[in-house]
């Protein structure tokens, strides 16, 4: 028995479906809702329409945007010939915050994942080949998770492209910064010792 009025639950229900949302969580945000005014519930309700109705996926790289194409592929001061290849548009956000990247980038909307029957033909892999297929790309960056998904995505993307002559390369593993040696798993240590560099 719900102690809730019936519209309250499906709330919280919507809010509960959300990725990393519980139950208590979706309480708190309903509540939240309710405590609004009616304006602002409005602009709230209308900004989840507005994003759903006019975000799309970039015809060129596959990253979202609300424009023809995204600003990033529309740049003229990014590099054209590499390519940074991730999993998901929270990616993009998290290399573009290191500031140090000035190529384009691919989005695949998911990894290959098996168990999760999750296939290459499930994600935005025939784009990217299309892509290479093209020209004018001579680097592609694997940006993915250093997890089993994220490296059989990266290998099998990898034997796609290496006949159009294209280098690929991943992203380095290793030791955080600011982390301890002394907690570091085995798999992480052997790849920070193979990805060393000369200071």
């Amino acid at each position: 028995m719900s102690f809730f009025p019936s519209a309250l639950d499906d709330l919280v229900e919507k809010f509960a479906s959300l990725p990393g949302v519980g139950l208590k969580s979706a309480q708190r945000l309903a509540f939240h809702i309710l405590s609004l005014s009616e304006a602002e519930a409005k602009s709230f309700a209308d900004a989840i329409l507005a994003a759903k109705a006019n975000v799309h996926t970039c015809p060129i790289c596959q990253n979202l945007t609300d424009e023809d194409e995204c600003p990033i592929c529309r740049s003229d001061s990014r590099e054209d010939g590499v390519v940074c290849v991730v999993a998901s548009p929270k990616d993009v956000a998290a290399i573009e915050r290191a500031r140090e990247y000035n190529g384009k980038y691919h989005v695949l909307h998911g990894v290959i994942s098996p168990l999760n029957r999750v296939g290459p033909d499930d994600i935005k892999i025939r784009e990217l080949v299309d892509r290479v297929a093209q020209g004018g790309i001579r680097e592609v960056i694997m940006a993915m998770n250093p997890d089993t998904e994220g490296e059989t995505t990266a290998k099998y993307i990898s034997r796609l492209i290496k006949p159009f002559g294209v280098k690929v390369t991943r992203l380095a593993y290793g030791i955080p910064v600011g982390a301890s040696l002394e907690f570091a798993d085995d798999a992480t240590l052997m790849r920070a010792l193979e990805g060393r560099q000369e200071i």
